[in-house]
């Protein structure tokens, strides 16, 4: 059952080109409000035009049948769209996707929510500048996924809108083609070297250069009082961003800016018609982000020219330490992007990278504008092509998005990076989980003075595992997975940066927490101690003892090999990482955390299914997803030989005979032989506990019945009194019992 849920979550779609037909297998009317019927598709983009009687409303279309969008999954995000003759969006629906945080995080009804917010919007009238925000505020979590989505619909609205002539008597769009010029294409056989200065003078590099005064404005434009009352610290004219982006295929530029090493290796890698492209940044502010270290895509930059969009994935990317121009300025990051094969990307027309900015607003609410960094290659470095006489133009570009803001040129001190920004705001979290750290530490360095009072190491344990699962879990959100150690592994194989790391603070805290705790107690301080979900099995499991519930006790050989099996699936997560993070990270849905820690059990059924069947059988076996199937528990249990320290202490009799300590353990991380598996123990202490229990332990009880036993005089012994010491020279008559002392 496991297999066939986890086969499904999985599977994967091929993207098509006209796929609109798939989709319209649907009432009229739950797509277009009015409409009884809809037509065959049809044109290019493909549409099918929606009727009530013989009087046509408007237009259905898919967002991906006009634009080149997609998401964390590399694949296409699919909305299905009414517009109206006049250019309003009167139906939006998402009818098919593979966003793995939509698929094992954001509830779907959440997402439902944000596409109806362009419901009753006209892009063909108000058409949207540079930098306005999206209808509905992001949620937090899915920004790309969502971005993607509102980018798509915006888009492909204005570009249906052009090609059918939607509106055309009050849009700004210009419909008319203009004669089309002559082809031409990239000269090869210019390969002049020039400065960096020369670069940026004729246009060939390209610079957006953002202070605080830039942002703050752009979030108060978009209306946005959350986001307004949350102003960048600073002083308005200190540097955000200085943002430089340059097409790097083209000989000339990639050599003057690629050292000769470098520009070999691209060459080698492009294939024909492929593209590259440098971006190098300064300042408080990453154009990298750090979602491409989660889910291996570049979630802060988005290359945009026309109806199609692309984004750039960590396969893609490689960090270099600097730019061969002369005279170039030192940049904090430099960036190589190669433009993915399936990207639909001209480098002679005109194109702009648009970089997303967040805002902290709250431990849960995000706020984003976007600003534009327009390219166009300038025509020094392109010629007539000999082979085409003219060429159809392309699809005008709509120049009312086109209008970037303009920004200042002056370079001033860095503000605050956002990740510090991140940790002013969650300092009360900061605070109490570290407080709660510490009195773990306490707990483990004080265990013998905590264990021999058996009701206050109960009743403390109780508090503690209460506040993991409502504190750390449910209101803190700080669930570690293993898709943590996944994202970790793989950010270590391409750019590794810690800052990407320090963006959610509690959860950055215990996984450094977790790390340290295994060379002292391996990885049991987390799995015993903070996990949410481990918390909620032991609760539940507590209270399903008390109303009499008969546990299950698994023979011992049979645990062990039950064991193995959360490495077998931990090896499995870890070898789809290395082909696809994303693959992996659904897969990684065999973890119940986002079920029933994040999401609090509002999911999909299947999904709900999962995580109670789980728990109810953690009513009969304690922990039974910890034991058998955790993926985490496994990554953290693998170096657990490399402890320094063993604090669980055990007497020569355990196991032989005594097993009453392998009997209780919680987990049997206790052999028969009496010897304690550290791959399997969670340090309850439990075994502490019994360790110094003087009515359970069976040495101590037998060693307290000997102290206690009254003294008898051993047979043919003389009473203390009637002992005669000799010397030399005593008698030596004695009384007739006696011994001589040796």
């Amino acid at each position: 059952m496991l297999m066939f849920l986890l086969l499904g979550i999985c599977t994967s779609f091929t993207a098509q080109s006209q796929r609109l037909p798939e989709f319209l297998d649907i009432k009229a009317s739950d797509i277009f409000p009015g409409a009884d019927r809809l037509g065959p598709p049809e044109g290019k983009p493909m549409v099918a035009r929606a009727y009530a009687g013989e009087n046509q409303l408007g237009y259905v279309y898919l967002t991906s049948d006009v634009v080149n969008t997609r998401g964390y999954s590399s694949k296409p995000i699919d909305t299905l769209i009414a517009i109206a003759n006049n250019g309003k969006i009167v139906g939006a629906k998402l009818v098919q996707h593979h966003e793995p945080i939509v698929l094992i995080g954001i509830p779907q009804s959440k997402v439902d929510h944000f596409i109806q917010g362009y419901v009753g919007l006209n892009f063909v009238d108000s058409p949207p500048r540079a930098g306005s925000p999206t209808p509905v505020d992001i949620i937090s979590g899915a920004t790309v996924t969502l971005m993607v989505i509102g980018d798509s619909i915006t888009r492909s609205a204005i570009g249906v809108a052009r090609v059918y002539g939607i509106g055309a008597t009050q849009s700004g769009v210009a419909l008319a083609e203009a004669e089309a010029p002559a082809k031409r294409v990239i000269d090869q056989d210019k390969t002049e070297i020039m400065s960096w200065d020369e670069l940026v003078e004729v246009g060939a590099v390209r610079n957006m250069h953002l202070t605080i005064g830039d942002i703050n404005k752009g979030f108060q434009e978009t209306g946005r009082k959350n986001a307004i009352d949350h102003p960048e610290s600073g002083d308005p004219d200190d540097q955000f961003i200085d943002l430089y982006v340059a097409l790097v295929s083209v000989p000339s530029i990639g050599r003057s800016l690629l050292d000769e090493t470098e520009w070999k290796r691209l060459q080698e890698r492009l294939k024909p018609g492929q593209q590259a492209m440098l971006v190098v940044g300064n300042g408080p502010y990453s154009f990298k982000g750090s979602g491409y270290v989660r889910g291996g895509i570049f979630d802060r930059i988005e290359i945009i020219q026309q109806e199609n969009s692309f984004r750039f994935t960590d396969s893609s990317h490689k960090r270099l330490a600097d730019i061969a121009a002369k005279n170039a300025p030192r940049f904090k990051e430099v960036a190589l992007f190669v433009v993915p094969e399936d990207a639909v990307f001209d480098p002679l027309e005109p194109w702009r990278l648009q970089l997303m900015v967040q805002r902290i607003i709250s431990v849960k609410e995000k706020a984003f504008v976007t600003f534009d960094l327009a390219y166009t290659l300038p025509q020094a470095y392109t010629k007539a092509d000999p082979d085409a006489v003219v060429a159809a133009p392309a699809s005008p570009a709509i120049t009312t998005t086109e209008s970037a803001r303009t920004t200042a040129e002056t370079e001033f001190e860095a503000a605050p990076p956002i990740w510090k920004q991140i940790w002013r705001a969650k300092t009360g979290q900061v605070a109490a989980v570290l407080g709660a750290l510490l009195l773990l530490v306490g707990v483990f360095f004080f265990q013998d003075q905590l264990t021999r009072r058996p009701v206050f190491y109960d009743r403390f344990r109780l508090v503690f595992l209460t506040f993991s699962l409502f504190w750390l879990g449910w209101y803190g959100q700080a669930q570690l997975s293993v898709v943590n150690v996944l994202t970790f592994t793989s950010a270590l194989r391409t750019d590794f940066r810690w800052e990407y790391f320090l963006m959610d603070p509690v959860v950055f805290i215990l996984w450094c927490a977790t790390a340290i705790s295994m060379v002292f107690w391996n990885r049991g301080a987390f799995c015993g101690w903070l996990c949410p979900f481990g918390a909620l099995q032991e609760l539940t499991n507590r209270i399903a003892k008390r109303l009499g519930v008969k546990q299950i006790t698994v023979p011992h050989g049979v645990n062990q090999r039950l064991s193995t099996i959360k490495y077998v699936v931990f090896i499995v997560l870890f070898g789809f990482s290395l082909y696809e993070l994303s693959v992996a990270e659904q897969l990684a849905e065999i973890e119940p955390f986002k079920t029933a820690i994040i999401l609090k059990f509002v999911r999909y059924w299947p999904f709900v299914l999962f995580a109670v069947l789980l728990l109810a059988a953690g009513l009969f076996i304690e922990r039974f997803f910890c034991r058998y199937l955790c993926p985490l528990g496994a990554a953290l249990a693998i170096p657990a030989r490399l402890r320094v320290f063993d604090w669980l202490k055990r007497y020569r009799s355990c196991g032989n005979p005594c097993q009453r300590c392998n009997i209780e353990c919680p987990v049997q991380a206790i052999n028969p032989e009496g010897d304690i598996n550290p791959n399997e123990c969670i340090q309850c202490l439990h075994c502490q506990m019994l360790y110094h229990h003087d009515q359970k332990c069976p040495h101590l009880i037998q060693k307290n019945a000997k102290r206690q036993r009254p003294h008898k005089p051993a047979p043919n012994s003389i009473p203390e009194e009637t002992v005669v010491r000799f010397t030399p020279g005593s008698p030596t008559v004695r009384p007739r019992d006696m011994k001589p002392e040796s």
